[in-house]
């Protein structure tokens, strides 16, 4: 691979063992493990400030239900007249002269989300347990993750691919957890969340949460990936594959404050040995946030690595690794010839002349959009809607007309 790795291109990994990747089951505990409302508790103190606010089965129903439809604004509240999105008394078309307000059935989630979003000064990001519906923020009047209103937050999570998946997919590729710990282990657990999530067999007893996290401006340059195996940090990378040139000079001092978070903070205290973190770390880059916790399975995408390779990484004796992560760089280099100096994560950027940088044919989460005739026509309202298949039916019947007519002559 091009990416900018300390030790130069890698060759082209081997192609994978018969019958996939060498991952090891994936079981539902840990996938429960890596739901924010796991491990929020575990690490408030290391997270940008969010409030948690647990789902009824009305409100999942609601998610899961086809069509957007959302509360009537409220009174004090300016609706974008172009947003082409309607609550569901102005949508008259749409719900046969039904008036009933979806939230009448849960009017409680409904206040806290309003309450939870003056808390957190007016803006907020939303996400589920596991994922944020960054693929639907095309729908936002932002174009990102800010969301003002109740309405702006069930907008992106009704119109996510990402927040589908953690509602009906949640537990695919999943094996039963056949070594869980017995009754009487269960008993001695210091930690009553852990009974819990062995007793959830399938997805209609995942608690789900909605997270709704303080609005901040976030540098992507910033954001980094950081994959475990056997409670060893094995690898680093951006989370956005673009060339940052000024990344090149801090790569050491931030390689040494992410492995010096996860020693103190996740190694001994997240309770499955493989998993996969994001961290964000702001100017002047002397504190860690972590952002997120994923699961160690193909599903979670590895960016400038491969799987393969990660999964073939071999597991290093990390004894001496107290020194590096005390030690000055200066030390560090004095000692590069040491056979004895631990393993140090392998940390990839984008360099200016790798393809990830140049890669604009492919916008991100391209793969969850409309055409952009739909959303044109969308934000015209049911009347720019309703002009816009009205055109495609004419399309359609004058394609249909042509190969008729082709037909006919090649006969």
């Amino acid at each position: 691979m091009s990416n900018s790795s300390e030790q130069g291109s890698a060759p082209p990994p081997p192609p994978p063992p018969t019958g996939g990747l060498p991952f090891p089951p994936l079981k539902k505990t840990h996938i429960m493990h890596c739901s924010y409302h796991y491990w929020h508790p575990k690490y408030r103190s290391a997270t940008p400030k969010a409030r948690l606010i647990p789902l009824s089965e009305p409100f999942v129903n609601y998610l899961r239900a086809d069509g957007i439809f959302l509360p009537p604004q409220d009174e004090n509240t300016v609706a974008d007249d172009d947003s082409g999105v309607y609550s569901i008394s102005e949508a008259s078309d749409y719900d046969d002269g039904d008036d009933n307000d979806p939230s009448v059935e849960w009017q409680e989630i409904h206040a806290q989300i309003k309450e939870t979003i003056a808390e957190l000064g007016g803006m907020v990001a939303p996400k589920l347990n596991w994922s944020a519906p960054k693929d639907a923020t095309w729908m936002s009047a932002t174009n990102d993750m800010e969301c003002r209103t109740p309405n702006d937050i069930y907008l992106l999570l009704k119109s996510s691919d990402f927040v589908t998946h953690d509602l009906e997919h949640a537990f695919d590729d999943c094996v039963s957890d056949g070594n869980e710990a017995s009754q009487e282990e269960d008993e001695a657990n210091d930690d009553p969340r852990e009974i819990n999530i062995k007793s959830i067999t399938d997805r209609s007893k995942i608690p789900y949460h909605l997270v709704l996290r303080k609005y901040i401006n976030l540098n992507p340059s910033l954001e980094f990936r950081c994959f475990v195996r056997d409670h060893q940090l094995l690898c680093i990378c951006q989370r956005d594959l673009n060339n940052f040139e000024f990344l090149f000079g801090l790569r050491d001092g931030l390689r040494r404050r992410i492995q010096s978070f996860f020693d103190t903070k996740l190694k001994s205290s997240f309770p499955d040995p493989n998993f996969v973190f994001d961290v964000y770390i702001p100017a002047p880059h002397n504190r860690v946030w972590l952002m997120d916790i994923n699961p160690w399975a193909q599903r979670t995408d590895p960016l400038l690595f491969s799987w393969l390779e990660i999964l073939e990484i071999e597991v290093p004796n990390f004894e001496g690794a107290e020194k590096f992560n005390a030690g000055s760089e200066e030390e560090y280099e004095d000692e590069e010839a040491d056979e004895d100096l631990p393993f140090i994560p392998e940390f990839r950027l984008v360099g200016k002349d790798d393809p990830e940088a140049y890669n604009f044919s492919t916008p991100r989460y391209s793969a969850h959009k409309l055409p952009r005739e739909v959303v044109d026509a969308s934000m015209a309202g049911p009347g720019g809607m309703g002009e816009f298949l009205g055109q495609w039916q004419d399309v359609l019947a004058k394609k249909v007309q042509e190969d008729n007519a082709t037909a006919s002559d090649e006969e």
